[in-house]
């Protein structure tokens, strides 16, 4: 064989080989040096982390009970992802957490985030464990004062966090995004992509 005819055969076999990265919809991060886990209390006050949901896709979300518009939204959206998923919604996990410790006590957090599906989990922690964890998945928050002590609205970041079944930081969803999206994403996770 001649040596250009080799090469070209050599090149054509490891380009067969190649594959395709998966085509998420949402901005993949994979391999991000942050966001790695929290231990968070959820609404009976059991620690839970990260690895508590190994084998699942973890979404996870950071808001208020008070918030007037983006967190319903994504909460609402986030049922519709798991309807579309049908049987494989059992293989998804949806977390809140709360960045209004103050307020959102367990049991209003708790009941705020059953009410959009009786399977999302609300978490919350001390103020400064908040303030760590928001800086450790670099979410942005500010307090904003109302009109009395108890009226202040909180603005914050509107992104979703989302974890492979193995635990690792995958994807980043913008909020608004469409619920067929999230799941083709959510889909391609779970498949091992």
């Amino acid at each position: 064989m001649k040596p250009l005819t080799t090469l070209i055969l050599l090149v054509s076999l490891l380009l067969a080989g190649c594959t395709k990265p998966p085509a998420f919809t949402s901005t993949d991060i994979t391999g991000s040096e942050w966001g790695k886990d929290f231990a968070l209390s959820d609404a009976q006050g059991q620690l839970r982390r990260l690895a508590d949901f190994k084998g699942k896709a973890v979404v996870v979300f950071f808001g208020y009970t008070q918030c007037p518009d983006v967190c319903p939204t994504t909460l609402s959206s986030m049922r519709e992802v798991l309807t579309l998923l049908g049987e494989d919604a059992k293989r998804v996990q949806v977390i809140f957490v709360t960045l209004d410790p103050a307020r959102d006590t367990p049991q209003v957090l708790a009941a705020y985030v059953t009410a959009f599906n009786p399977g999302f989990i609300g978490l919350h922690a001390d103020d400064a464990t908040t303030a760590a964890l928001a800086r450790e998945f670099k979410v942005f928050y500010a307090k904003q004062a109302g009109s009395t002590a108890d009226s202040y609205s909180i603005d914050h970041s509107t992104s979703s966090y989302v974890f492979d079944p193995q635990g690792r930081l995958r994807l980043l969803v913008r909020h608004g995004e469409s619920p067929d999206r999230v799941a083709a994403d959510l889909k391609l996770l779970l498949a091992g992509k």
